[in-house]
């Protein structure tokens, strides 16, 4: 790792053997929105503090152990987090809007149940509810709940694969032509979201679905999937491409499928705070989504960001900046960024012009961590390049090493970007595999999660890096310095907004697949 002029001094976010204000002229000296002797942009990174921080991630954790060990959407741990932070921007002086919405709440009660039956005696490991660690099924959120044994009916599968993506298993009605009423349909992933081939299934009598992987490299494991929303009546599995490729060549397979799930509409919130002052036709907008999922407490993911924000807000409110500033807390990201969805849809034409741009922070404390800048050059709208360049300037003024992550729709910047609105943000890794280069640069474990407890139990105060933490709230603060005090934040310098493409049918948001 390169070495690091700015150590931690006193909790200070950012604070160095060399004077915090010469390292951020250097940052600002490159930054066409602040002149370098401008001090309320450096006073704001120097005022953030990691104690301060600490505390609301351990406020964080008492309400999930208080709440049976959730702050998922839909619970009274959510809700409690929700008052906390709310409560924290009333005293500060923000206008704080409480934005209530409904949306499709899903619990797996216990743990699935795949067994071979005949011709051969076989039980299938299951994946616990919440588990990152995949079995050889698991159950897809919004599965209907179920029990029965049947026979597995193959349905359009593509066997051998193709090299690339291809199979329609299921996508269409006319798939399920001689299908058996109550058999088990066995399909294969592919092109079409899992939603239309469980509800194919369904129409045409299965009395469960198994959808396994498609089998190329990198489609071969167990998958955890969403299916969209409420609907399904009967158990809706994931399974690896082996447990597939078994049950095909298999003849009159007989299999016993059991899901146990709950699957409701349910009340949450966003929380939005604005400052009261600063130019209203210039509104710089910083989110975290403040969810955790039902199986823990969500300290990493994503109560790190929520504290990050949280106190650079508490801090912000202390100026006055040029532009307005809104900072938001979303509901429901884990089932499908629906706060964020939610808030989006809800803006007139004329506030979405007001927007100037957006930022996310999601996981930015990630124990085996890499900083990671979204790639603005890539899939986002006009500005969202600049956005990216300038937290490089950050990373670049403290010599600290970072790298792109793309815009792929698994965070609450999706629903932004797809209506114009130029976005960025910071992200140190989820479940994806720390690479040798990358263990190189930030020091750590290759070969290993960036966060081996993400969606678990174990995300707890203990499933935190300060560094990361510390670093990375330094670059929050120093991202929405440098917009609330610029005369043309990106999107209001007179070019025109276009809209990103939307997610595709196959990419992931954090919370799961949707085919």
């Amino acid at each position: 790792m390169p070495r690091i002029f700015c150590r931690a001094r006193a909790g200070h976010v950012i604070a160095a053997a060399t004077a915090l204000p010469v390292v951020l002229s250097l940052v600002f000296a490159g930054s066409a929105h602040s002149e370098p002797s401008a001090a309320p942009e450096r006073q704001l990174v120097d005022s953030v503090q990691v104690p301060n921080i600490k505390r609301h991630l351990d406020k964080f954790q008492s309400i999930a152990n208080a709440h049976n060990g959730t702050r998922a959407a839909g619970t009274p741990g959510y809700d409690a987090s929700r008052d906390y932070v709310a409560e924290k921007l009333r005293g500060a002086g923000y206008q704080v809007t409480v934005q209530k919405f409904d949306f499709p709440f899903f619990k797996e009660k216990s743990t699935g149940v795949m067994d071979q039956i005949s011709p051969n005696a076989k039980t299938y490991k299951p994946t616990p509810p919440g588990s990152s660690t995949l079995g050889d099924f698991a159950t897809l959120t919004y599965s209907g709940s179920g029990d029965t044994k049947a026979t597995v009916q193959a349905v359009d599968l593509t066997l051998p694969p193709t090299p690339e993506p291809s199979s329609t298993s299921g996508c269409e009605a006319t798939d399920f032509a001689g299908f058996k009423a109550g058999n088990i349909a066995l399909l294969q992933r592919g092109t079409c979201p899992f939603a239309d081939k469980a509800k194919n299934a369904q129409s045409a009598g299965a009395s469960g679905v198994i959808i396994f992987n498609e089998g190329q490299p990198g489609r071969t494991d167990t998958f955890g999937g969403t299916l969209g929303g409420p609907g399904f009546t009967l158990p809706v599995v994931g399974a690896s491409f082996a447990v597939g490729q078994e049950l095909a060549a298999t003849a009159n397979v007989v299999v016993r499928l059991k899901t146990d799930t709950e699957s409701t509409t349910r009340a949450t919130s966003n929380v939005i705070a604005e400052t009261k002052r600063g130019n209203a036709d210039k509104v710089v907008m910083a989110g975290a989504h403040l969810d955790s999922v039902l199986a823990g407490p969500g300290i990493n993911d994503n109560g790190s960001g929520s504290a990050g924000l949280l106190e650079v807000a508490l801090q912000t409110a202390m100026f006055t900046p040029k532009n307005k500033v809104r900072f938001a807390w979303w509901g429901a990201e884990e089932l499908g960024l629906l706060g964020s969805e939610h808030y989006v849809a809800s803006l007139s034409e004329a506030d979405r012009k007001k927007l100037g741009l957006y930022l996310n922070f999601d996981m930015i404390g990630s124990p085996n961590y890499a900083y990671k800048i979204y790639d603005g050059s890539e899939g986002g709208p006009a500005g969202s390049a600049e956005i990216e360049k300038n937290f490089d300037r950050y990373f670049d003024a403290l010599r600290l090493p970072h790298v792109t992550t793309p815009f792929d729709g698994r965070s609450d910047y999706g629903p932004f970007i797809a209506v114009g609105i130029p976005a960025g943000g910071l992200f140190t890794g989820a479940e994806g595999i720390k690479t040798p280069e990358e263990a190189k640069m930030f020091g750590g474990e290759a070969g290993k999660p960036y966060d081996a407890c993400y969606h678990g139990a174990c995300d707890s105060t203990k499933n935190i890096n300060e560094k990361a933490l510390r670093v990375n709230t330094g670059a929050i603060a120093f991202s929405v310095a440098t917009y609330a005090f610029s005369d043309n934040p990106p999107g209001k310098a007179g070019e025109t907004k276009t809209a990103a493409p939307q997610r595709a049918k196959d990419a992931p948001y954090k919370g799961g697949l949707i085919r």
